[in-house]
This record gives C-alpha cells, sequence and structure tokens, in this order.
C-alpha cells in the first residue's frame, strides 16, 4: 500500500487515529469530570488504550479508503487550472 500510494495511506491512517484518539477523549471526558492534571492524563490514556484496541478496524478502514481518497486528490489536482508562469 505505501509503495503504490505512500504519503496518501500514511497520513489518511494519522488522520484516522487522531479523530478516533480525540473521539474517545471526548467521549470518556463527557462521562468523567476529571479534577486534577492526573485525571486528565488518565482520559487521554484511557482514550489511547481504547484507540490502541480498534487498531485493526483503523488499518482495514485505512486500505479500504486509501484507494477512493488517492483518485479524488488526483482528480482535484488535474481540474486545478495551471498558474501563469512567473
Amino acid at each position: 500500500m505505501l509503495a503504490e500510494y505512500g504519503g496518501v495511506a500514511l497520513s489518511l491512517y494519522l488522520i484516522i487515529f487522531v479523530l478516533v484518539l480525540s473521539g474517545f477523549a471526548i467521549a470518556i471526558s463527557l462521562g468523567v469530570a476529571p479534577d486534577s492534571a492526573a485525571g486528565s492524563a488518565g482520559t487521554l490514556a484511557a482514550a489511547w488504550v481504547a484507540t490502541k484496541l480498534t487498531q485493526p478496524l483503523r488499518i482495514l478502514a485505512t486500505l479500504a479508503s486509501t484507494p477512493v481518497v488517492a483518485a479524488g486528490l488526483k482528480r482535484m489536482r488535474r481540474g486545478r487550472p495551471e498558474l501563469p508562469p512567473g
């Protein structure tokens, strides 16, 4: 996948990772009201563990969506008008 799509696959995986981590952190913090920095760190740690548990699903989502995203990006680049030189 990386050989064919390179940065698109890696970027898409990282975007999905950050979205899932953020989603878990928000969901956990809405259910728990930490009163200290340790509580906030605990929320982030719990979100990271939950995110790690979803890793196989995130990998599958990346593998399935990378060709579609790459094709869309290629189409967008082709449709963009060229800038005049200088």
